[in-house]
């Protein structure tokens, strides 16, 4: 399926027209080292701040990115660029395992566990350099690394707030491998802390976030 407006083939460069592009801004760049803050410290807002950039890679095969799609590393837009790849070519790094409707409320995009790079996908119009950083959101990818480690894994230290994470004292996510005496296991994330489970040693409230599903960490012993 096309989106009204794309097309599934790479409009060629130097063409009088606006030419409509798919421009992949990376909001959340776990796998590769780059992140955004998403409001607190318990969301993977901890890690370094990622600089927006764009690139001109099409979506999916149809000209939208589907869920099974592949992408990686735009080398024509670096370094934080991204574009559209069949999965068996050597430029893939990921995959797309869900798509979301674009939000400027980053805490409302909520990936699924297994999830280690989040990529804004928006549509700009026009061609050079002032494409990069600019567009209208249309979509999220939620991408899971096709090889390497995997930092968005539940207990791995990356990737969104999922239950299985680990936290500490302040709910800054931490690897569950190197837990101490005062970290907490998540056990639920939920609205209100009548909410959290039976186990639930820790309730924590969290500053209110605009977008976010959720208000307290519940957390338990590791």
């Amino acid at each position: 399926m096309s989106r009204p407006g794309s097309t599934p083939t790479r409009p060629r460069r130097g063409a009088g027209c606006l030419q409509s592009l798919l421009v992949l801004a990376v909001i959340l760049g776990l796998g590769y080292g780059a992140s955004k803050i998403f409001g607190d410290e318990s969301s993977k807002s901890t890690s370094k701040s990622s600089s927006s950039s764009s690139s001109d890679g099409k979506g999916g095969k149809g000209g939208s990115w589907e869920i099974g799609d592949c992408g990686g590393p735009d080398p024509e837009n670096k370094p934080d660029g991204y574009r559209a790849f069949d999965c068996d070519e050597s430029g893939a790094t990921f995959k797309a395992l869900k798509i979301e409707d674009a939000s400027f409320l980053p805490n409302a995009i909520q990936c699924p566990a297994g999830t280690d790079l989040i990529i804004q996908v928006s549509r700009v119009f026009g061609s050079g350099d002032g494409k990069k950083g600019g567009g209208i959101p249309t979509n999220t990818v939620c991408g899971r690394n096709l090889t390497g480690d995997h930092p968005g894994d539940a207990g791995a230290g990356g990737g969104q707030l999922v239950e299985g994470d680990c936290i500490s004292a302040t709910a800054k996510e931490i690897a569950c491998a190197s837990v101490g005496a005062n970290d907490f296991k998540v056990l639920g994330l939920v609205k209100e802390k009548t909410e959290c489970p039976a186990a639930t040693t820790e309730p924590m409230q969290l500053m209110m976030a605009m977008g976010r599903p959720y208000d307290v960490i519940c957390g338990g012993k590791v």
